[in-house]
């Protein structure tokens, strides 16, 4: 998953300090905390419920499964609300880390301006979707209508949109200005005489200026699906509509879940203890650091789903390690840059979850969850290898600057790190025997939680816990924004049958299977080098799963291919988020990072054309259990 912490630049001329607060808005933000805490908490406990119900009494919760799923449109709402609070909205853009003074300040009023704008537009297009809701009179659990829920679209937006206005700058003039330009924007849209086919262009490329510098991901998505639904005058509800039905998805929950439980292991000190295990176990080897490395990134980024989680986490642990063992800077910074999301692969990584709820919609394809996770571990096993053997060609070759190995070191490593090691097999047995990815989610999680606060000991209960679950809910909640808003971007392609067309042109201009692979590999790079992965499976997957159906591509291997080179194209400049992300954690300038990973992006392509062009790497374990 890709991470809403803020990015190098993102802090504001004169913004307050969130320590600042004080009186009524510290209230306010403290309560939208504990809500988000609390539908977090209900999301992770009531699925256990259910567990314990069902094996003990034979019973279980009534309307469970609607509760969580509703609950992930609220904790998806508000936690977008509160990243937009404290300026963490997702925004690839480096255009403003390169600006300073006024026209730094200039880019940031109108890229904020106009985003506030677009999300004015979702929250009125989201009134209108309750509105047109609530005479149906649908009951969601307990007598509660579906309505009342779906007023936290509107609610959310419009927190979104104050507070794109808010952060426009820190002064109040910079502020008018950024209401300003959105009031004009939206006085445009309803008043303008002239036709909204004829503004589209103009409406689009305003938008491609704006999020070059800076407005955020979701409303650039939301931003274009929005003009594109005017400029047709088509009803603009199709948005918020695309949005809930995702976000009240049956195995979307998931997805929150299963970052919780990343999030419970990487703020406790599991970190220092499986580095430690496998400094024990592979350090006397050559380059031993950098197989640590990429083990230990693998398994963290496998269930945060983030890797810009994963370098934050783990490069202040990891750097010192490479350091010691006399790697040079540039090959440390290249390693732990492209080592961070190695684990995207391997089950239960969130990026595989989501990749397979989108292909299913689409009627060309029929995945399973189970397939698409035994289908990723070949290849993740393959990208590991061959990072930890660059490593180890870059590792020092005397003998001295290794430990020796010591049975009793890794004895005791292994013993205080048992717990930690005991989730992926908690995570995979789970996977395979409760019914749904809702419940495994939810017992790997109730695992690290039980681990982090009972065992170890080192998150308390009423201090360390809301931070934590508040900071997973503000990094889901910008994912889920994006997913959601993506999604009616979607539905406008599919309405406009772009992936008839594009399966059409492919099959008459490509005729060889192997041509079409490799092409798919240099756009594919190309879009993950450029596009946020949650945003890029939604828009992509839809038109990427007939084409691969055209050519004969088993699903299964197809969906590993997409998400590997998402995986490569965090690696790739200008605005790869790993090479933003590991400038930010290292204090080092982009084109130094770039140089520094350059090295690992050529490995790792390595990799991806070896997944991409032997299909049995992917295709052999899911034939086993079929």
């Amino acid at each position: 998953m890709v991470s809403t912490i803020a990015l190098p630049g993102s802090e504001l001329p004169g913004a307050p300090d969130p320590a600042q607060r004080t009186g009524l808005r510290r209230v306010a933000c403290l309560s939208e905390n504990l809500l988000l805490v609390i539908a977090l908490a209900v999301m992770l406990l009531l699925p256990v419920v259910e567990i314990l119900l069902r094996h003990l009494f034979n019973t279980g919760v009534s309307g469970s499964s609607a509760i969580v799923q509703h609950l992930t449109l609220i904790v998806g709402m508000l936690g977008g609300a509160v990243a937009a609070r404290e300026r963490r909205l997702l925004a690839l853009s480096p255009v403003q880390t390169l600006l300073s003074g006024r026209a730094r300040a200039a880019a940031q009023i109108f890229s904020s301006g106009f985003a506030a704008a677009i999300c004015g537009f979702l929250c009125v297009a989201s009134i209108q979707y309750v509105l047109a809701v609530k005479p149906l009179g649908k009951i969601l659990v307990y007598g509660v209508p579906v309505w009342v829920v779906q007023l936290i679209l509107p609610l959310g937006f419009g927190l979104v949109t104050l507070r794109l206005i808010w952060h426009a700058t820190g002064t109040w003039l910079g502020r008018g200005l950024a209401l300003s330009l959105a009031a004009a924007l939206a006085a445009v849209a309803i008043w303008s005489p002239i036709s909204p086919a004829q503004v589209e262009v103009p409406a689009l490329i305003a938008l491609g200026i704006a999020t070059l510098l800076g407005a955020p991901v979701f409303t650039a998505l939301g931003g274009a699906a929005l003009i594109l639904f005017w400029g047709n005058e088509l009803p603009i509800q199709a948005v918020p509509l695309k949005h809930y039905s995702l976000t009240t998805n049956d195995l979307l929950p998931s997805i929150p879940i299963f970052t919780l439980a990343g999030y419970f292991l990487a703020e406790s000190g599991a970190s220092k203890r499986l580095v430690r295990v496998f400094q024990a176990l592979v350090g006397q080897f050559r380059g031993g650091p950098a197989i640590v490395t990429a083990l230990v990134c693998a398994f963290f980024t496998s269930f945060t789903g983030a890797s810009g989680v994963t370098i934050l986490a783990l490069g202040g642990v990891l750097m010192p390690v490479l350091m010691a063992a006399r790697y040079s800077e540039r090959n440390a910074l290249g390693l732990l840059t492209g080592a961070g999301s190695l684990g995207m692969l391997f089950p239960p990584c969130l990026p595989l979850i989501l990749y397979a709820i989108v292909a299913n919609t689409s009627a060309h394809a029929n995945l399973s969850l189970k397939e698409i996770f035994l289908g990723g571990i070949g290849p993740g096993v393959l990208l590991v290898i061959i990072t930890a053997w660059w490593g180890i060609r870059k590792g020092s070759r005397e003998p001295m600057d290794r430990p020796t190995f010591r049975w009793s070191e890794a004895r005791g490593a292994l013993w205080d790190a048992k717990w930690e090691l005991l989730i992926p097999v908690i995570a995979i047995v789970s996977l395979f025997t409760v019914p749904t990815i809702v419940e495994a989610a939810a017992v790997t999680a109730t695992s690290a939680l039980i681990i982090a606060t009972v065992i170890h000991r080192e998150l308390r209960p009423f201090r360390d816990l809301p931070r934590v679950i508040t900071e997973c809910g503000l990094l889901v909640g910008g994912v889920l924004l994006i997913l959601g808003v993506a999604l009616g971007f979607t539905h406008y392609l599919v309405d406009a049958q772009l992936p008839d067309k594009l399966v059409e042109w492919a099959t008459t201009a490509v005729k060889s299977k192997w041509l079409f692979l490799l092409g798919l590999n240099i756009i594919l790079l190309f879009v993950g080098g450029l596009v946020e992965i949650y945003a890029a499976i939604i828009v992509v997957v839809p038109l990427l799963v007939p084409l691969g159906v055209a050519f004969g591509i088993d699903p299964i291997h197809l969906g590993i291919i997409f998400l590997a080179n998402m995986e490569l194209g965090f690696l790739c400049p200008p605005v790869g988020l790993n090479l933003l992300l590991s400038s930010y954690r290292f204090n080092k300038p982009m084109p130094e990072v770039i140089r520094a990973t350059f090295p690992m992006l050529l490995v790792l392509l390595i990799g991806v054309l070896l997944i991409t062009y032997f299909p049995p790497l992917t295709t052999f374990l899911p034939g086993l259990f079929r």
